[in-house]
């Protein structure tokens, strides 16, 4: 989606909105250290983010490949810098090949600083004198395809503080076809204000994005605003000073002012602010804050379909997935991009002789092994292990192996079933409730266009132990409205689904529009799911040095247990897995393996039930 779209949006609607940006890390593990923030900020609800361009070599690779990310995996609309410095045309088209194969569609078109050991800014040989220049070959080269974004100095630049020279380069810039404007970060509102209305009468219609930078800690503040030659109010260091070393006083503070400032520049009309995190989120978290402009159940953060949907280029009309991979959406991108046959409408083609590969996508655990220790400890025994679970759906810890993000709000709805189920040694890796025909809009279930209702069956994947696999299996066939699959690692499926096909989990009922159905089980992905989902625990296992008791007792499940899903196919019944579940227990619970020396799995003890099965 173009940005000026986004803009014309908020106009039209009075709805602000914001926008972050971030830049590229220069190490390795804070590049990975950034896309998982850059996931978490997604909840925050902003409407595209940019990502600076790194000028030369490794760094402008590096760019390139946070805007494939970040749109094809992060489903997050990005905008990506490009600059003239270091870059000749070829260079130039290469980005550009890159940002339209990535699906993105907006690009903030820059001339850059000098390199360090440059006083002045030269073009390189082959490359482009201005910003304007870019702007026309961009435009020249992909018609409308890209939004294209300019600079704007409402206090100057390094080497130009005549005012009105820069505003007619500006124009200059909009001429050629830029589409809308980001400013320089500023804390003078009223010069910002005055500049506006100075753009304004030089005949630009563009929409102003005016830039934020949050304050994080005093000397920062202080760096990044005389680096800018950015004015400070005299005011602000007057309330700041005194608390200058106290760092969670100064953003206590430094969030009150800036949020003061944006509603200053709401005020004047303006509707979209664009927040310079530094990478960082607890400072520009702390100003939304004040704004009341975090998500919330006055302010849900609006969904297109219940699952992150990516961006990339072929995938933004994809509308149906499996619900195997809803918590690891960078995995199901990843392994469904070469399908033969994606995109067809649904999720790929299972005839592909690509379907289900796992070892060419990268899907494995993440993280090195001292990272995990540390993450989730030395587990001895299964009950060790469900204590983990237990702790994530208390929102203790963000992460399992087969969750990339921390646990959804939908499940508080069924948060104590789960802990119990867990606490009984049923580990449990994905779950939703039902829903029978809530609003659109809610905040929690939501998602969709206006105006509409949605639907969801009960589900539940869980590890089940050998023990009471059996007992499960009898207690579901004896329930019409249950249908399951069941499968162990060596491949061994057991299901009482009546076809192969979809079983649709998810639905909505909207003005307009045909019945929208995005998420469904069926066996052929379940069976993909299938060799990730062990892998995950494998990968886990060998965190740990061989014959350790962590080792061992998680080789054992991956080995021996099975994974399975339960589907209540009548969604006015909420409680019916849970209650044919009931009272099940793995036995053994607290018990720690001992190194087998015969390759034999140990004896299971059989179900233990506080109640006999009649």
């Amino acid at each position: 989606m173009h940005i000026q779209e986004m803009l014309s949006e908020a106009e039209r609607t009075g709805q602000p909105s914001f926008s972050f940006e971030y830049f590229p890390p220069k190490t390795a593990q804070g590049v990975q250290n950034l896309y998982d923030r850059m996931d978490r900020m997604y909840s925050f609800g902003p409407k595209f983010i940019d990502i600076t361009w790194g000028a030369g070599g490794r760094q402008a690779e590096l760019t390139c490949e946070m805007v494939v990310q970040a749109q094809t995996y992060l489903g997050l609309e990005t905008c990506m810098h490009l600059t003239c410095t270091d870059m000749g045309e070829e260079k130039i088209n290469d980005a550009l090949r890159r940002a339209y194969k990535a699906g993105c569609t907006n690009i903030l078109a820059l001339r850059g600083d000098p390199p360090r050991q440059q006083e002045k800014w030269q073009a390189a040989e082959g490359g482009f004198q201005y910003a304007r220049d870019l702007v026309s070959h961009i435009r020249k080269s992909y018609g409308a395809h890209f939004d294209i974004g300019v600079a704007g100095y409402p206090e100057g630049c390094d080497d130009n503080k005549d005012e009105d020279q820069l505003i007619d380069h500006l124009k200059e810039k909009v001429d050629v076809g830029a589409t809308f404007i980001v400013t320089q970060m500023f804390y003078d509102v009223d010069n910002f204000l005055r500049w506006v209305g100075k753009v304004r009468a030089a005949g630009i219609a563009v929409p102003i994005v005016p830039g934020i930078m949050p304050i994080a800690t005093y000397d920062s503040f202080i760096r990044r605003a005389n680096h800018m030659n950015c004015k400070i109010p005299d005011r602000w260091i007057d309330i700041i000073n005194p608390v200058k070393n106290d760092d969670v006083a100064v953003r206590e503070i430094g969030k009150t002012l800036v949020a003061e400032m944006c509603r200053k520049i709401l005020a004047a009309g303006i509707r979209h602010l664009h927040f310079y995190t530094m990478n960082l989120a607890q400072a520009t978290r702390m100003v939304l804050d004040e704004l009341e402009w975090m998500p919330s159940p006055n302010r849900p953060l609006k969904q297109a379909l219940p699952w992150k949907q990516s961006l990339g280029f072929g995938r933004r009309d994809e509308d149906v997935r499996p619900i195997f991979w809803r918590n690891r959406n960078k995995s199901y991108v990843k392994r469904t991009q070469d399908w033969d046959e994606f995109p067809n409408g649904r999720w790929g083609d299972s005839r592909s002789p690509a379907f289900g590969e796992l070892d060419a996508y990268g899907v494995g655990l993440t993280g090195t092994n001292e990272q995990n220790r540390k993450k989730w400890g030395e587990p001895k025994c299964i009950a060790d292990i469900a204590h983990l679970f237990v702790r994530y759906l208390n929102k203790d810890i963000e992460y399992l192996p087969w969750s990339e993000a921390p646990v959804a709000s939908e499940a508080d709805l069924i948060k104590d079933d789960l802990i119990d189920l867990n606490k009984r040694g049923l580990i449990t890796v994905n779950s939703q409730p039902a829903v029978n025909g809530v609003k659109s809009s809610h905040p929690v279930h939501g998602w969709g266009p206006p105006n509409g209702y949605v639907y969801q069956k009960a589900y539940l994947e869980l590890l089940v132990s050998p023990a009471v696999y059996p007992e499960i299996r009898r207690r579901i066939e004896k329930h019409p409205d249950l249908s399951y699959y069941a499968v162990t690692r060596s491949g061994n499926l057991e299901t009482n689904a009546a076809s192969e096909g979809p079983n649709g989990l998810t639905w909505g009922v909207f003005p307009g529009k045909e019945i929208v159905q995005p998420t469904i089980v069926e066996s052929v992905s379940f069976l993909a799911w299938k060799d990730e989902a062990f892998q995950l625990g494998v990968d886990w296992a060998r965190c740990y040095e061989d014959g350790t008791p962590s080792r061992l007792v998680l080789s054992e499940i991956m080995d021996t247990w099975y994974l399975v899903n339960i589907v209540n196919n009548d969604f006015h019944e909420p409680r019916t897995i849970f209650e044919v579940l009931s009272d099940l227990k793995v036995p053994n619970l607290d018990m720690v393996p001992v190194p087998r020396t015969n390759g034999s799995h140990p004896p299971t003890n059989g179900v233990e039930a506080s109640t006999a099965p009649q």
